[in-house]
């Protein structure tokens, strides 16, 4: 795959951002063939999505953090995307119909960076990782793919896709990273009133701090590496559930509080 099959790919998925039409495909010759190429479009198509937008980075995602969604996708192991700043919103935020195509909805843990994490020091550990944290976040992230095929277009697809991100909404930030049994934690989502899905921290790899350790040396294996400031949001708890428009989608997570969103019709 040389440059202009990177640029091609990047600039139709652009393209297909709402309210656009999503695509059936990559065009012929762009389609990823190992993560390493996966990784290469989804970064062009970041810098396409900003040029566009005028917004920026503000951190990472990570996704597939639990065997179901490994192999739905024919993937090894998790995988990561980036944030942008235009798609991040606060709890009761209302989403117009026209900037989905879908709502796929899954509850997180977020984490803001309070320290860097570079290459020369890794490999890191759990330990060492939690003790560059400044402070969780509870979250939503609304899953939502520019190509029509969802799950099924494939893992390296959906990876160039930057992880299929297209919202995610945010409520309350705690700086004590105690609060919680971060292996052991119910949460609950509810639509229209309803509960519709439920899961646990521990189903994100055991523990949303071992997501934020695979990322943080994972990064740094490509010479990159967590900043202070970073957003991470690291896998969901629950199985993801497909949202519709109209819905209002309420993340329960006990007593630390709600994530709320309603979408537009």
């Amino acid at each position: 795959m040389d440059q202009n099959d990177v640029a091609r790919a990047a600039a139709a998925l652009a393209a297909a951002r709402p309210p656009s039409a999503a695509i059936e495909a990559l065009p012929t010759g762009s389609m990823p063939g190992n993560l390493a190429e996966a990784y290469v479009i989804q970064e062009a198509f970041v810098g396409e999505f900003l040029k566009q937008s005028g917004g920026r980075r503000i951190g990472y995602k990570a996704g597939a953090t639990a065997p179901a969604p490994q192999q739905l996708l024919k993937l090894d192991g998790p995988f990561y995307g980036v944030l942008l700043s235009e798609l991040w919103h606060q709890s009761g935020v209302v989403i117009p119909a026209s900037d989905c195509h879908q709502r796929i909805l899954e509850i997180e843990f977020a984490f803001r960076m309070a320290e860097d994490l570079p290459p020369a020091a890794a490999p890191y550990d759990p330990d060492g990782v939690r003790a560059a944290v400044g402070s969780a976040l509870l979250a939503i992230e609304v899953v939502d793919f520019r190509l029509t095929g969802g799950f099924q277009s494939g893992g390296l697809a959906v990876i160039a896709d930057n992880g299929a991100h297209g919202h995610w909404i945010t409520g309350r930030e705690f700086a004590d990273l105690d609060a919680l049994d971060w292996e052991d934690f119910d949460v609950s989502l509810k639509v229209n009133d309803k509960e519709v899905a439920s899961g646990n921290s521990g189903n994100v790899m055991d523990s949303p701090f071992n997501s934020l350790t695979w990322l943080a040396n994972t990064l740094c294996l490509s010479g990159s590496g967590l900043k202070a400031g970073d957003l991470v949001t690291a896998g969901s708890c629950i199985a993801p559930y497909a949202g519709a428009a109209g819905d209002h989608v309420l993340a329960d997570f006990g007593d630390l509080g709600v994530v709320e969103v309603t979408f537009g019709t």
